[in-house]
């Protein structure tokens, strides 16, 4: 059991001891605490009634921390727009469109079903500098709140029509052509692991003429399996696309803003490819630049090189991604996890983006989606991760390895990354969860592995482990 208070939000298992865990008193003083930073964020509009957009993924948990999330914040005198059962990107495009002056989701994203989160947003419906996350962190510290009389008491709106609104605005995007898709009578598998993906992937997919088969589509919080789109944990989608003799299959994570495909011989596309796949196409129409995460694979800056442009890694986290993405004009960018994000539509990532020019890309090509995945450069990835206890060091640890490494091509904003000729290490402290994540990269499966286990007991021997 576990809470974490990071710059992006908090999060934790739901239960135990306040402190400890994501208790009812936790959610509502990280509530009290971003309603009062919007107050102070929105001073100058006086009087002024603030407005709020909520939504949740389908976690048990969800109903519980909603109402205490939003009623904390009607008693901020703050007005609340609840969407409900909703997906990240939605309640993202939703904030703009309400006229809001921030939003929240309730989900743990990739967690399994005993985790929740508030994930905090901007009056852009895009996620919050670390500067505003540390303020905000400060006031909850402070417990610095100021309720409102009964007079003053904000309303909740409740808005159920945002996932619709969420597919038409994804339709009406210029490089989306779901007339052509139409003709092309696909047939997809879509695995929504029990949760709000369940339901916009399918009305999305049908809407396009899509054939839709459904597995684990049901928003009832009971994840089927680990809700990590990881092919370890998608065994029953792989066998389900060769059975129904499907063109690929689609795997979103519990709020959708992360999308892995399987291609119809039932293998993993990869989550890594899932930004190459989608940039190739942006690209081949509208040429520009990239970016993406300094755990995602080359292979994105191959294509982007390919297509004239100019690719450029940030610090792993979406906001330090689209932080670059304006700072170089990027036109397609995202995270390696199988995150898009397309500016034309909105900056954060949207599996439901990724669907649509996916399916307007295999539209357009004479190839299966295997024949697409073994046309790009060939780059495998090992992902591990290392248990943190309290007594480890982790600074010390990674000082260490950059002394080691030091002849080599060194990164060191965020965590440390050590580029050699022909594949890289990367290793970081999670920002979500008490871990050391240690992702490689190598032109073979078996050369990722042998590197990932070397570093894994590197970590482990300098930490004492």
């Amino acid at each position: 059991m576990t809470l974490i208070k990071s710059i992006s939000g908090i999060r934790g298992t739901i239960g135990g001891a306040v402190g400890d865990n994501l208790t009812p008193v936790d959610a509502v003083k990280f509530a009290s605490a971003y309603g009062s930073f919007l107050k102070i964020r929105h001073a100058s509009k006086g009087n002024e009634r603030l407005k709020v957009v909520i939504g949740r993924d389908a976690r048990i948990s969800g109903p519980m921390i909603h109402n205490l999330v939003m009623n904390t914040l009607v008693g901020l005198g703050i007005d609340v727009i609840d969407l409900g059962l909703s997906t990240t990107p939605t309640v993202e495009i939703a904030v703009p469109l309400e006229k809001a002056d921030g939003g929240i989701i309730l989900t743990a994203s990739h967690n399994p079903k005993q985790w929740n989160a508030l994930k905090l947003l901007n009056e852009k419906g895009e996620f919050l500098s670390g500067k505003e996350g540390e303020l905000i962190l400060e006031i909850a510290e402070n417990e610095a709140f100021d309720f409102s009389d009964v007079d003053s008491l904000g309303e909740v709106i409740e808005n159920n029509a945002y996932m619709d609104i969420h597919i038409d605005e994804v339709l009406e995007l210029p490089l989306v052509d779901a007339d052509l898709v139409k003709t092309k009578k696909f047939k997809v598998v879509v695995d929504g692991v029990n949760s709000s993906g369940g339901i916009i992937i399918p009305n999305l997919l049908e809407q396009m003429g899509i054939e839709v088969v459904k597995l684990y589509c049901e928003p009832n919080g009971h994840f089927p399996h680990n809700p990590e789109p990881l092919k370890e944990h998608l065994g029953d989608i792989c066998k389900l696309v060769v059975e129904e003799k499907a063109d690929f299959g689609i795997v979103v994570d519990p709020d959708v803003d992360r999308l892995a495909f399987i291609s119809n011989d039932g293998e993993m596309f990869g989550e890594e490819y899932t930004l190459v796949a989608v940039a190739d196409y942006i690209l081949s129409k509208t040429p520009g630049n990239t970016v993406s995460n300094m755990s995602s694979s080359r292979a994105l800056r191959d294509i982007t090189e390919k297509h004239g442009g100019t690719y450029q890694a940030s610090a792993v986290g979406e906001v330090n991604v689209v932080e670059l993405m304006k700072k170089t004009n990027a036109i397609i960018g995202g995270e390696g996890n199988g995150g898009i994000i397309y500016p034309s539509s909105h900056y954060g990532r949207d599996s439901m983006v990724g669907v649509a020019l996916f399916l307007t890309y295999l539209a357009n090509q004479d190839k299966t989606v295997a024949e697409i995945r073994a046309s790009y450069p060939q780059y495998y990835m090992s992902k591990n991760k290392i248990e943190l206890t309290p007594q480890i060091d982790v600074d010390n640890v990674l000082a260490t390895l950059t002394e080691k490494y030091k002849s080599e091509n060194i990164t060191t904003i965020d965590g440390v990354k050590i580029d050699f000729p022909t594949e890289w290490v990367h290793l970081r402290k999670s920002n979500t969860e008490p871990i050391i994540r240690i992702y490689t990269e190598a032109p073979t499966q078996s050369e990722a592995d042998v590197l990932a286990e070397r570093f894994v007991n590197e970590l482990k021997e300098i930490a004492g482990i």
